[in-house]
């Protein structure tokens, strides 16, 4: 609604508006001083009252809240972190925040953060070890807490020396470098970390198929040179041994853990005639793609081919047939991530490597050959 000249209209004046967003009539943010003049008090009485370590009167500390409210006022985060008078945040930073299983490690690291009383911040690299670099040097200088890298990496040389690079640098800095899903490095580094049995889950859905008298398995693994995917593929190779099934190259077929590689990689296999009754997906975002494309092709699940996934997304028990796969405790990862990082002084020295478990849940996406 237009308001004129003077003042004049429906709506408030301007230097009303400028009130009521908390601001001082030359539009500027509030300060402390501000603060204290509206509550009539010093500035070092608002300041003892915000900080909580200074007594003060309940009639003191409520009219200082009021101005605080009133005013819209932020306390500098940046100064009470130098002075040391707040907690550091801890730093979650990860390829890509969209995937269901990163974002239950996510959901794991914020609420033990909560309840910790520190601030979680969630960073993306898209995969750019530029910006990776940026962004571990940038929470340093924040003074974080911890830093927490999730998700598969390459285990070559250059990665080990700059994760070895982040470690000395936050641990200097009084932060900690923490790796989730991710093995531990070569050395004796300053770094926390935490594992999931991939190798073993991986092993439980070839040895679910197997036992239950399947012997040509379609692998839909990850991309080679990553640590998840060269571990489940290891583990795959291992189960046939297991049962006495020689290992063939024709039916592993590496791929990045997408639906649509799933999808592709199935009617490649389907196109190419190659024989075989179970599938044996790197992810259940894999399995999903596997499941579509063996429908397109007039195949059902598990009548002609059973398929088993891994990491037991939300969407898995819905799936029809309801999807048998592989546990990981998403959550589980980034809530002892954050307690290995901030409680490990209290702890007994080298307690910084942690395996969890992984469980393979069985439902309805596999037959029993007969």
């Amino acid at each position: 609604m237009t308001v004129n000249g003077n003042g004049s209209g429906a709506g408030p004046g301007p230097k009303t508006a400028r009130r009521r967003r908390g601001r001082n009539n030359d539009d500027r943010p509030s300060t402390i001083r501000d603060v204290a003049e509206r509550a009539g008090v010093s500035v070092a009485t608002v300041s003892r009252t915000l900080a909580g370590n200074y007594p003060v009167s309940a009639a003191t500390r409520d009219r200082v809240m009021a101005a605080v409210e009133s005013l819209h006022y932020v306390v500098n985060v940046h100064a009470k972190a130098l002075s040391g008078r707040v907690a550091g945040p801890i730093a979650l930073v990860l390829k890509d925040i969209t995937g269901p299983s990163l974002a239950h490690v996510a959901a794991g690291v914020e609420q033990e953060a909560a309840t910790r009383g520190r601030l979680s911040l969630v960073c993306a690299t898209h995969g750019d070890e530029q910006r990776e670099d940026d962004l571990v040097q940038m929470m340093r200088e924040q003074h974080a807490a911890a830093v927490v890298l999730v998700g598969g990496s390459s285990q070559d040389e250059a990665y080990h020396q700059r994760m070895a690079e982040y470690a000395r640098a936050l641990d200097a800095a009084g932060s900690r470098l923490v790796l989730v899903g991710r093995p531990p490095l070569p050395g004796d580094l300053p770094v926390t970390v935490v594992e999931y049995d991939n190798r073993g889950g991986a092993f439980q859905a070839a040895d679910h198929l197997l036992t239950s008298g399947h012997r040509r398995l379609l692998f839909l693994g990850g991309i080679p040179g990553l640590s998840t995917s060269d571990q489940r593929r290891d583990a795959y190779v291992r189960a046939l041994r297991a049962h006495g099934v020689e290992y063939d190259e024709e039916l592993d077929k590496p791929g990045a853990y997408t639906r649509v590689s799933g999808y592709q990689r199935t009617r490649d296999a389907l196109d190419a005639g190659l024989d075989f009754t179970a599938i044996v997906a790197g992810t259940d975002m894999v399995a999903l793609g596997a499941l579509a494309a063996l429908r397109d092709a007039g195949l059902d699940v598990p009548r002609d081919v059973s398929l088993v996934g891994f990491d037991d997304v939300p969407f898995a028990a819905d799936l029809a047939p309801s999807l048998t796969t592989v546990r990981v405790p998403y959550e589980d990862l980034g809530r002892t991530a954050v307690r290995l990082a901030l409680d490990r002084e209290e702890r007994i020295a080298g307690d910084d490597y942690v395996i969890l478990s992984t469980q393979l849940v069985i439902r309805q996406s596999v037959r029993l050959m007969r």
